[in-house]
């Protein structure tokens, strides 16, 4: 009599948790739609080509550190150091630069040498994140932290306070990075489209996928069905290195300097995009798409506070912090359910 009572006592619980994901995959999706049908209330500029385009522009440099946040999120890990290792990457990238172009001449070969540099410094800061949190077992939270202080220190010790600055002819045979495009779509668009495809399907479809999603939900679990844990850890914060210096070379020619505030509060943008997006961030969960989206509500708001006068554009930061601790309080909601 328990055996037949039990499945239909259990069929409006599976029908309340079923509604409960499905709104979890709206709720981001709609959140955007009403933030466009606002701004175009609100301003006359804002469908305009030009304003969308510098929009989704530079959405998509915070959109390819997302893809990475989302791989570390969605394994368990955390990292906020990326603002700062972006700073450190791009203040290194543009003084080998302008060493390579003393030598070489300024050309498209010592742009492309600051790809390879700049992809390998990803690699290097990615890695010692990676190792710090896996093979020294601190927590991410901590290490990051820390990193965070130490590359943001690194890049004002190099600049003396100031910036360093790439060459002006350099600067120019760069800027198609930032500023080229191909049918009207930009450069940096186009890198953070083809990116969040390969990684959904990597996620979704491949081994490392299941692995990164297995080890966040339960990493003692993972380890017994033989997945190799601490490698697939630090392979997320790896990537997560490797997106920050794409977005960073992605990002120099429009900057054509770093400073100690470049890439200031990235870290905080790309956390809250990937939680906005639906990835737990307790792990086991990670939605790349979800986190394009998150990104491009972060962006929205922003761009809304600049063309009116709602509130000061200044009061972003206190937005994404208030979304943050809403998102994560939701959360929190839907794991007591």
């Amino acid at each position: 009599m328990n055996a037949a009572a039990n499945p239909a006592d259990a069929m409006p619980h599976r029908s309340w948790f079923g509604a409960t994901k499905r709104l979890s995959a709206l709720g981001p999706i709609m959140a955007l739609l009403a933030l466009i049908f606002i701004g175009s209330m609100l301003s006359d500029s804002f469908l305009s080509a030009g304003n969308l385009s510098n929009l989704l522009t530079r959405s998509a440099i915070v959109g390819i550190i997302a893809i990475g946040a989302t791989y570390v999120i969605t394994a368990g890990g955390l990292d906020l150091s990326v603002g700062s290792m972006s700073a450190l990457i791009a203040g290194l990238v543009i003084m080998g630069m302008n060493a390579a172009g003393s030598s070489l001449g300024d050309s498209w070969l010592v742009v492309l040498i600051g790809i390879v540099l700049a992809l390998a410094l990803g690699v290097v800061a990615g890695s010692l994140n990676g190792v710090l949190v896996v093979k020294g077992g601190i927590d991410a939270f901590i290490v990051t932290l820390g990193t965070m202080g130490i590359f943001r220190s690194v890049i004002t010790w190099l600049s003396d306070g100031g910036s360093i600055s790439l060459s002006s002819s350099l600067k120019g045979i760069a800027r198609p990075l930032y500023y080229g495009s191909v049918a009207g779509v930009s450069y940096p668009l186009i890198a953070m489209i083809v990116l969040a495809i390969g990684a959904e399907l990597v996620l979704r479809r491949a081994r490392l996928g299941r692995h990164i999603t297995a080890i966040g939900s339960n990493p003692e679990v993972a380890r017994y069905s033989a997945i190799r844990v601490h490698r697939v850890r630090i392979l997320t914060y790896v990537f997560q290195g490797v997106c920050v210096a794409l977005a960073t070379m992605i990002y120099v020619p429009r900057l054509g300097a770093a400073t100690p505030s470049t890439g200031l509060l990235w870290e905080l943008e790309a956390i809250a995009a990937v939680i906005i997006g639906g990835t737990a961030l307790k792990g086991g969960f990670g939605r790349i798409w979800g986190s394009i989206v998150g990104v491009l509500i972060l962006g929205l708001i922003d761009n809304i506070l600049n063309l009116t006068a709602l509130a000061s554009p200044y009061l972003n930061g206190a937005f994404q912090g208030v979304i943050i601790i809403i998102a994560v309080y939701l959360q929190k909601g839907r794991r007591e359910v």
